[in-house]
């Protein structure tokens, strides 16, 4: 067991890649009453052209099969796992994104009983024809609940505009007519392809013994029976970066119009920790110009181009990634054209300036820090395969290293009209 120590953030983090491939993280945090735990594998909704373990030819399974099969892993012939870990005093749940698919549970007592259940469970699947038909209902009625949710449409709406030939811009539980088509035998391939302890990763925050922890997994691993592990291959997207869509409306029963636009990342990505630092400069770069103490935000709101409403994000995991500005206005041709000028003109802000970009940096650096008495967020921080399996005590100094030139170049390289794209629901009339 590798003994990893953070000087800098006082941390001790025990890491070890088991016989079978499985990367264990235990984070041990004295005086803390919450036990957090995270098995997680890489792969998520995007993942539908692979070739199965084994096999010579690639296949294509329908969209929605990785939050599919999230669901379905829960049950058991005997009953729902969620019940177990109720009745061991452990509040459990689970998430797929675009690229991770994780299982989870924090506790205050019982911890290894529910470290063992969550191992468990995710390694013993079981899937029948009748069970999965049965899911499907459920799992069309949240796809239709999402579909009435405006944020949730303005959000895949910019996404759909920006990657039209992408899977990521379909729906992470897929649509109601896609999942009809998912079988039981589908769930077991992907299952046997993705679920491979070499794929995954496990990590535990809390008030631990590492020793005891590294032991228990090590004797639970050792008693099951895994195929050997063998690289996954995946078929990437082809993309045409001149198939973005520049302009989209739709209508839903929303009191407001509500705007988004949206930057298409266009360099390719280096997978390590390179994209870590790209990304932080990016979130750099928007929070200097569309900040709240920055005088372009105080211009803008003065001007009722923004309100509370407003926001920014960095999206940027593997295979793609995107910038965005959202808001709630009346006024839609008046505040894109306004959001338009700002963001495509940010290489010459008056924002990118030494005195702001010490300040915002530090403020950014000091929010990082604040997160990491969170069992939760360093559970979930603790691994990272995008950036050659590095952690966020690994990555937090790279923001650090970067510049105001830095921000400067990517405003640059990255903000291009071309690869701009605006998504507007209007309010049905």
């Amino acid at each position: 067991m590798e003994k990893l120590v953070y000087e800098t953030y006082d941390e001790v983090v025990y890491s070890k890649v088991l016989e079978n491939g499985l990367n264990v993280r235990i984070l041990p945090k004295k005086g803390f009453h919450k036990t957090y735990a995270l098995f997680s594998t890489n792969y998520g909704s995007i993942d539908n052209d692979f070739y199965p373990l084994n096999a010579d030819e690639a296949i294509t399974v329908p969209d929605g099969i990785a939050h599919f099969l999230e669901h379905k892993l829960f049950e058991k012939e005997d009953g729902d796992v969620f019940q177990v870990f109720g009745q061991q005093g452990a509040s459990a749940n689970a998430y797929t994104s675009f690229t991770t698919t994780a299982y989870l549970f924090s506790a205050t007592q019982e911890v290894e009983k529910n470290l063992k259940t969550l191992i468990d469970f995710v390694q013993e699947p079981y899937f029948t024809e009748e069970t999965v038909e049965k899911e499907k209902g459920i799992i069309a009625q949240e796809i239709q609940m999402y579909d009435d949710d405006p944020d949730w449409r303005l959000f895949f709406g910019l996404q759909e505009n920006l990657f039209p030939e992408h899977p990521v811009s379909i729906d992470i539980a897929g649509t109601v007519q896609t999942i009809q088509d998912i079988t039981a035998d589908h769930l077991y391939t992907c299952y046997d392809t993705f679920y491979h302890p070499s794929n995954m990763a496990l990590s535990i925050v809390g008030n631990i013994e590492p020793e005891e922890i590294m032991k228990l997994i090590e004797e639970n691993q050792a008693a099951k029976t895994f195929e050997s592990s063998c690289e996954i291959k995946r078929v990437e997207a082809e993309e045409d970066l001149n198939k973005i869509i520049p302009r989209r409306s739709i209508e839903m029963a929303v009191q407001r119009p509500k705007i988004t636009l949206g930057i298409r990342g266009h360099q390719p990505h280096f997978n390590d920790v390179r994209d870590f630092k790209r990304a932080n400069t990016l979130n750099l770069l928007l929070r200097l110009i569309f900040g709240s103490t920055s005088q372009t935000y105080l211009d803008l709101y003065d001007e009722g181009v923004i309100d509370d409403s407003f926001g920014y994000s960095v999206n940027y995991d593997r295979g793609y990634d995107y910038i965005s500005l959202s808001v709630d206005n009346k006024e839609v041709e008046k505040t894109l054209a306004a959001l338009r000028e700002v963001l495509l003109n940010a290489a010459e802000s008056p924002e990118l300036n030494q005195e702001n970009f010490a300040l915002v940096k530090k403020r950014m650096i000091g929010q990082n820090l604040i997160s990491l008495n969170s069992v939760e967020y360093l559970a979930r921080q603790l691994y990272y395969p995008q950036y050659k399996d590095k952690n966020i005590f690994d990555l937090l100094p790279l923001i650090e290293e970067i510049t105001l030139e830095d921000v400067k170049k990517i405003a640059e390289e990255y903000i291009i009209d071309d690869y701009l794209s605006e998504f507007v629901i209007l309010p049905k009339e």
